[in-house]
């Protein structure tokens, strides 16, 4: 098989292909023994009807056909291969003159949507910033303060404040139903309540914004549209609480001063520099597991800012197919509903959409990105890489696996994912890494809806897919 590749506009490219007639009479010599093999003759045995005998029963041009098709669609695998072509969207229909003839070559052509070869505007050493690798001084006393949050006490706070919207109070309450019954669950002569929980709607606590300790107030609240949580089980039982509080006193929240004895009595230190010392101990370890993702973040960042030409659409619709497939199955893990996921994520199913539509921009474009890396650092994925690759995959037979991905002309997936992971490690160690400083905020990051896809799929995710 000869092939040659012509470059086309709009990332095409038309593939010519030509099969001597020696492979041709082969190929034709192969498929009369096997149709001789897989149908009854009557009159013959087994593998031993002519050819005369099988065109008069199939057809005169059924092994021609047979063997047309085996050449188009059989070659295609090898000619990725061969041709070392990314694909991104399946071949047009083949052109070619008929079928096959004995002893002539037989031609044919098809064209092909292929990835682009983009360049970068700089093949520099990208430059970063990332938080320093210790645990500052700023962070320890975040997660100090954040511990002194959970070690606070409540006093009651003087006879003329004012409930506020985040206010605690002690309440003297009496909760009706329509027929006018006590209903025992919110009923009590003392409860502790902080407004802005959502233990009770919205609003039973703008009722009680601005009351002082001894007033009191009466309302009515409906059920119905509310799922606060101490209302949920009162639903098709009333359709309105009527409610008597009377504020018994507005208390105010006392922190614990940070000093050895909280550090030792409360948290059980040694002492205070015990507390931080092990503070920073967990916020390097923390960080020890992150940076490693944040150095590849910033650098693919940066790196894709580079890139000069736009990504096709048929590669940003791959990628978005690759993000949502990734987002449903571990939604379906973590056996959340969808609509659960977006009201926990304060959005609709539309900005949901527009959000994964920028994400799988956003990677494509690092993925051409590496890609023009690669090919300008001159990287390779060897046959060895690629094997590696089925034999970290876990699978049962490593080289089965393999040659059907051979077979299905997958492989240009395993080496594109070989070629890009080495590019990004290289892309790592060449950065150049300053520290962020902790009075410059970092850049804050775009919220991501799913989680973002890796600058190479292991074979083991792609063959999942």
């Amino acid at each position: 098989m000869k092939t040659t590749v012509e470059t086309l506009e709009n990332n095409k490219v038309k593939v010519n292909v030509v099969f001597d007639a020696k492979e041709v009479d082969a190929r034709i010599k192969a498929t009369y023994k096997d149709f001789a093999y897989k149908y009854n003759f009557p009159g013959f045995r087994k593998g031993k009807a002519p050819r005369p005998v099988i065109d008069n029963a199939l057809g005169a041009e059924a092994v021609r056909a047979s063997v047309t098709d085996d050449l188009i669609n059989g070659s295609y695998p090898d000619i990725l291969e061969q041709e070392k072509l990314y694909p991104v969207s399946k071949p047009e229909a083949a052109q070619n003159d008929g079928m096959v003839e004995q002893g002539k070559d037989f031609e044919f052509s098809f064209t092909l949507t292929v990835k682009p070869e983009y360049e970068l505007s700089s093949y520099e050493a990208v430059e970063i910033e990332l938080p320093s690798e210790e645990a500052t001084e700023e962070e320890i006393d975040e997660q100090v303060e954040a511990l002194r949050e959970h070690y606070f006490d409540f006093q009651d706070a003087n006879a003329n404040t004012k409930i506020k919207e985040d206010s605690t109070v002690e309440l003297a309450m009496k909760a009706t139903d329509d027929a006018g019954e006590a209903i025992d669950s919110l009923t009590s002569e003392e409860r502790l309540y902080t407004l802005g929980t959502g233990l009770l709607p919205k609003v039973f606590d703008e009722e009680l914004v601005g009351l002082k300790k001894g007033q009191k107030k009466e309302f009515s609240i409906d059920i119905a549209g509310n799922d606060a949580i101490l209302l949920t089980s009162l639903a098709g039982k009333t359709t309105k609480v009527q409610f008597e509080v009377e504020v018994k006193v507005v208390k105010k929240k006392v922190m614990p001063e940070i000093n050895d004895e909280w550090a030792q009595k409360s948290l059980g230190f040694n002492d205070l520099n015990d507390l931080r010392a092990r503070i920073a101990e967990s916020i390097k370890q923390q960080k020890g597991e992150m940076l490693p993702r944040l150095k590849e973040d910033a650098c693919l960042a940066v790196l894709a800012e580079r890139l000069q030409g736009e990504v096709p659409e048929a590669m940003a619709n791959e990628s978005e197919a690759s993000l949502l497939q990734g987002f449903f199955t571990q939604l379906q893990r973590s056996g959340m509903s969808f609509d659960a996921y977006l009201a926990q994520q304060n959005m609709n199913a539309d900005q949901f959409k527009e959000d994964v539509k920028k994400q799988a921009q956003d990677v494509a474009k690092q993925d051409l990105a590496l890609d023009a890396w690669a090919r300008h650092f001159g990287m390779e994925a060897t046959d060895g890489d690629i094997s590696d690759e089925f034999v970290k995959s876990g699978a049962e037979d490593p080289k089965a696996l393999e040659a059907d991905w051979r077979k299905n002309g997958q492989l240009y997936l395993v080496r594109e994912g070989i070629l890009r992971s080495k590019a990004a490690l290289d892309v790592m160690e060449k950065a150049v890494v300053s520290e962020l400083k902790p009075e410059k905020p970092a850049k804050k990051a775009t919220k991501k809806t799913t989680k973002k896809a890796s600058s190479k799929k292991s074979t083991e995710e792609q063959t999942e897919e």
